[in-house]
C-alpha cells in the first residue's frame, strides 16, 4: 500500500470545499493500492469579517447585490449537494463568520489526529445548523463533539496561541498562487484546484503515486 499526502486548501465557509471534502472521500474509494494522508490547510475567503461575524443578510447584499442574486448562485450549490447527501440550509445561516479561530481549531484537532473528524464537523455546523462558527463558545462545543477536551479549547481560543500560524500558513498558501480554495496539493509537488469530480481526483492521486514510485 502506498500512501499520497493531500494537503486540501480550504475555507469553512466555501461550500465548495465541503462539496470538494466529500468528494476527495469518494476518490479515495476509487483508489488502488493507494492510501491519502490527508492534511486541511487554511485559507480565508474573507479575512475582514469580524470575529463576531456579519448578518448574512447584509453580508450578500454586499457580495451578491441581495439575496435573490444570491440564491441564483447558490441554486447549482444546493443541487450539487443533494446529489452528495449534503442538505446545505443556507436558510438557517444567520452569520457570515469570520473562520480564523476555526481554522485554529483544526489545527489543534490535527495534534490529536482528529483534524478531518473536525473539518467536517465544522462544515455541518456552519452549513447544515448555522451555527456561528466564529463564536468561542460554540467552537469549544463542536471541539467537544468529536471528543476533544471543550474547556481546555476554550480556554486556547483566548489566547493568541496558534493565531500567527495560522495567518502565516494562509500567506503561504497565497504566495504558492493558491487564489480560490478548495485547493489540493499532491505528494506536496501538484496542486488541483476546485471540487473536481472524484475520478478526476483519483486518476490525479495514481499519477502522483507512479511518479513518486519512479523517482
Amino acid at each position: 500500500m502506498q500512501t499520497i499526502r493531500v494537503d486540501v486548501v480550504s475555507d469553512i465557509m466555501c461550500p465548495w470545499c465541503y462539496i470538494g471534502k466529500k468528494r476527495l472521500e469518494m476518490a479515495e474509494n476509487l483508489l488502488d493500492g493507494i492510501a491519502l494522508d490527508v492534511h486541511w490547510m487554511p485559507f480565508q475567503l474573507d479575512g475582514t469579517l469580524p470575529k463576531t461575524g456579519k448578518p448574512r443578510a447584509e453580508y450578500l447584499a454586499e457580495k451578491f447585490g441581495g439575496k435573490e442574486h444570491a440564491q441564483t448562485a447558490y441554486t447549482q450549490i444546493e443541487e450539487t449537494g443533494a446529489a452528495m447527501d449534503i442538505p446545505f440550509a443556507f436558510d438557517l445561516i444567520e452569520y457570515s463568520s469570520n473562520t480564523l479561530d476555526a481554522h485554529r481549531l483544526i489545527h489543534w484537532a490535527e495534534q490529536e489526529e482528529l483534524q478531518n473528524q473536525m473539518a467536517e464537523r465544522l462544515f455541518q455546523a456552519y452549513f447544515m445548523e448555522g451555527q456561528n462558527i466564529g463564536d468561542d463558545d460554540v467552537l469549544a462545543a463542536l471541539a467537544g463533539d468529536i471528543g476533544m477536551d471543550d474547556d481546555e479549547i476554550a480556554d486556547k481560543l483566548h489566547t493568541g496561541l496558534a493565531k500567527d500560524l495560522v495567518t502565516q500558513q494562509i500567506e503561504q498558501a497565497q504566495k504558492m498562487g493558491v487564489t480560490g480554495v478548495p485547493c489540493f496539493i499532491l505528494g506536496q509537488k501538484y496542486a488541483i484546484m476546485g471540487a473536481q469530480e472524484p475520478e478526476t481526483l483519483a486518476e490525479a492521486i495514481t499519477r502522483t503515486a507512479a511518479d513518486a514510485e519512479h523517482n
